[in-house]
Formats: C-alpha cells, structure tokens, sequence
C-alpha cells in the first residue's frame, strides 16, 4: 500500500475516538429534556451504542481487507462525522413530540419516539466504529509488529475517548447547548477526513466531499431555531453540566422544571407563598418536639436539593431571617433561583455543592436539615444510606429535625419503607406523612425521641398564639390529618449495599405499564 501517512492516521483515530464518546455524551444530553436522565436512559444509550460500535468493528474488519486503501476509511470517517452531525436536527421534531408525550403522560407515544431517537444514532456510530479496524489494517505493513501497531491505535482511540468524555459535558453543552455540541464535534471530524483525502487521495477528490461542511455550518446557521420545548408559558430554557432547565409562568407562577419536567422543583409568585405542595410541609418539621415549642426556637437549617429556593422563601417567612445553607450541585439552577425566582433573601447562603459533600464539611449544627433532592428516578444513592443519616445526625441541635421529601407511585410505598427503616437505624423517632394531591410524602425525624401527640398539643398551642405565620398552620394542620403508620419492615441502605436504582426503576416501570398513567390524563 502507498498513501498511508500513519501519524495522521493516528491523529485520525485519536479524533474519531473523542468524537464517539462526545457523541455518547451528548446523547444524554439530547435525550434528557424529552425522556430524563435516569439510569434506565443510560443504560439504552450505552448499551445500543456498544451495539451499533460492535456492528462497526465487524463491519470494519471486513470492509478494509476488501479496500485497505486512506482513500475509503477516510471516505467513511466523512460519512460517520457528517450523519453524526444531522442525529439532533433530524431528532429534534421527534423529541418535541415525546415531550408533549410526556407532559401528556402518553406512554405508547413515549416508547415509539424514544425507539425512533436511539436508532438514528445507528448509522454514525456504526460508521464510527469501522476506523479502528480500518486504521490497523492500513498501520500495519510488517506481520512482526502487528501487535505492537494494533494496541498503540487503541491505545490512540482510548485517549481520544477520554477528551471526548469530558469536553462536551464540562465545556461545551453548558456554553453552546446540545445541538451546537453535535455540530461542533461533526464538523470537527469532517474537517479531519478531508484533509486525509486530500493528503491520500489529492486535492481534487477531497473538493468532492467539500458540500458535507457547507450543509453542517447552514445547519449550525438556519437549521437550530426555536427552544428545545415549546411548552406553554415557557419563558427561558437552558443547559447545564447537569440538566436541561426550564422555567414556566403561567397566570403569575413560576415553575422550575428540569429535564423530562415531570415535578415542578420550585414555585415562586410575587405576592404568594403558600403553593399547596410538598415545600411547605418543611416547616412542620421542629414541631414534633416536645411541647411547647416555638418558631423562635428555630435558630438555623440547611436544605439539601436548595433549587430554587421555595423551601429557604418559606422558611424566611415562617421562622424569620435565620441563617440558612442551601446545597445545590447545578450552579446553573442558583442562578435561575436568583433571576427568576427572587431567591434573594440575605440570610441564605446558597452553595454549589454536593449536599453530602457540603454537609460533611460544614462546621454548623442546623435546627432542621431539609433533604428535597429525590424525585424517581433521580434519586442520589449517597443521600439514602445508613452513613449519610449519621452524617446528618451529626449535624442537628439536641432539638434538630430531620424532614425528607420522598417520591412514590400510588400503590408502592417500598421506597418510604425502606427509607424508614434506614432512618431508624440512626434516629429515635421517624413519622411519615402523605402530601395530598401529590405523589410525594414527607419523612421527619427527630434527634431525641418524641411522640406523634407532641405535633397535635404544639399545633393546638400556636394555633392559640398571635402572629404566628398562617403557612406554618397550615403545614401542621395537614402533617397532623395525613399523618400515616411508621413503616416496621423494609430494607436498610447502607454505602456498601444499596438497591434504591432496582427499587425506583422497578416502581416506575410497573406504574407506567399499569395503565395508570394514562388515566391520569
């Protein structure tokens, strides 16, 4: 063979490498407005993606002993950078219809177009997958180091792989979005393959292929209009390292939804508090303290899962100016909080962090530790074990309360179960409540022990008192009426042994096959 320049053939493969795994990367990313980002997403994309690259090996294998010519892998390189850049364009009007699917709850709706969406990645990862077979038949012109050629271009592709993990998810989805993501990355490879035409074949057949950039950067112009939703109400959207962030306002509320956008995460009106939803229930918390207790004795908190500060508005509210830690992993979501849902309050610090990570290194004891950072699927393993209760354990006064908002399915409460006994593990005393007209229930517990009667003589006590915020009665009132049985039996989580990712995806399969949830239309 003649043509063959083998460092830039490695630099070829090296760029092929990145750009699958950005591909990958991005998947999620294009995915996670319409479907989530839940494990079960995950493990689709990765799996059909070693599918179609285990498809592209065989098919590389067998396509370079037939033509072991620069020529035809750099020909199928542009092929595989040029469709790789066309998946979110063409994907875009079916993702818009699986999020109106999923607003709608309408599953079979949802299964097709989420179907569609995985295979139109089957032709650009697939030709993806046919370089480094490719690449090694063409590097190698001495039987006697066939091994040594065939694990430096893995080695080369690995390391490609390796950029590609990282730059699409820490630099480039956050500053330009999904779609731009794609383009810069197909582009990018295009680019690569035509100047190996041109190195191996000559200039004149390497101007035949130059239409595929032409129709990339008017894509990147005219073809990526309009919002990734176009939901009702809808008044900005953005993406993070983290989510896709969305936020509604509809009749003077505004919503804070994030990726599918099943659950609103936060609300916020100029002129309301009270919303009727999971968020206020916090404050009930402290009350299961022995009597009679007071909101002055509230003297801090710290709120794991901060959004964008409906909890820390409301607890301002109720028990004043206290000094209150708000842990958040996404930046993004504070700045939202910020902007547009007037989490301004001066007593909140709100902090970037992993709630358990954040915990761990504060030096505070808070009154109440708020936990709201489960909704199914996305649950944080590392909050739900044995160890984090005793972190947060730690962390609470002699009076220190512990509430957790916690997702479930009508029918299946195993994951409040488990959760309680987990808790009881660490703590004396555990109570559950059910939020009404939601699929949420709240779990408080107490650092010293207590009794379910202490909730009712200190509902009784303040709702005689003057100037005590109605919110707070409210909240009582309803912890009191929905109040259910302690969970005695389920199973305890701990850092080395937790099934909470078999539990969620099992309880929301189940549901969504139920049929119920299109009832709920």
């Amino acid at each position: 063979m003649v043509g063959v320049n083998k460092r830039y053939l490695y630099f070829a493969v090296f760029s092929s490498g990145m750009t699958t795994l950005a591909v990958e990367l991005s998947a999620s990313r294009l995915l996670g407005p319409a479907f989530g980002v839940s494990n079960l997403v995950w493990a689709s994309i990765i799996g059909l993606i070693l599918i179609y690259l285990t498809l592209g090996y065989f098919i590389g294998g067998h396509w370079a002993d037939r033509s072991p010519y620069p020529k035809t892998m750099y020909t199928v390189l542009a092929w595989g950078a040029f469709t790789a850049g066309l998946v979110p364009i063409v994907a875009r009007p079916v993702l818009r219809l699986a999020a109106e699917a999923f607003d709608q709850l309408a599953v079979g709706i949802l299964f097709g177009s989420f179907t569609a969406v995985l295979i139109l990645f089957c032709i650009p990862v697939t030709l993806l997958g046919t370089i480094s077979p490719f690449a090694i038949r063409l590097a190698i012109d001495n039987p006697s180091n066939a091994g040594q050629i065939s694990g430096r271009i893995y080695a080369i592709s690995t390391l490609g792989s390796f950029i590609g993990t990282f730059l699409p998810v820490l630099v480039l989805t956050p500053t330009i979005g999904t779609t731009y993501t794609f383009l810069v990355f197909s582009g990018y490879l295009n680019l690569v393959a035509l100047i190996g035409l041109w190195k191996s074949s000559g200039l004149r057949y390497a101007l035949i292929w130059c239409w595929m950039p032409v129709v990339l950067i008017c894509l990147a112009i005219f073809g990526v209009r309009g919002p990734l939703k176009v939901t009702s109400g809808q008044i900005f959207e953005t993406e993070s390292a983290y989510n896709y962030i969305q936020v509604l306002e509809i009749n003077g509320y505004r919503y804070l939804r994030l990726n599918e956008g099943q659950g609103i995460h936060s609300m916020w009106h100029s002129t309301q508090i009270a919303f009727g939803g999971p968020w206020e229930q916090f404050l009930a918390a402290p009350f299961f303290n022995p009597t009679l207790y007071g909101p002055e004795q509230v003297k801090s908190m710290a709120i794991i899962g901060l959004a964008a500060g409906t909890i820390a508005r409301q607890a301002t509210a109720v028990f004043g100016p206290i000094p209150i830690d708000g842990y958040e992993i996404d930046p993004v979501i504070i700045n939202v909080g910020r902007n547009y849902f007037g989490m301004t309050e001066p007593n909140l610090n709100a902090i970037a962090q992993d709630g358990r990570i954040g915990l761990e290194r504060s030096e505070r004891h808070y009154t109440i530790i708020a936990v709201d950072a489960y909704k199914p699927p996305y649950i944080p393993w590392h909050l739900t074990t044995k160890e984090f209760f005793k972190l947060v354990h730690d962390h609470l006064t002699e009076d220190g309360v512990l509430a957790i908002n916690v997702g479930r399915s009508p029918d299946d409460r195993r994951l409040i179960n488990d959760l309680a006994i987990t808790i009881q593990t660490v703590f004396p005393s555990v109570y559950v409540m059910d939020v009404p007209g939601s699929f949420n229930s709240i779990i408080y517990t107490t650092v010293q022990p207590t009794s379910i009667i202490n909730l009712y003589l200190n509902y009784d006590h303040l709702s005689k008192r003057q100037n005590v915020h109605p919110l707070l009665l409210e909240a009582l009132q309803r912890a009191i009426v929905y109040h259910k049985p302690t969970p005695l039996d389920g199973v305890v989580f701990t850092d080395d042994l937790n099934p909470i990712e078999w539990i969620t995806n099992n309880m929301i399969l189940n549901f969504m096959l139920s049929g119920e949830v299109e009832k709920l239309q």
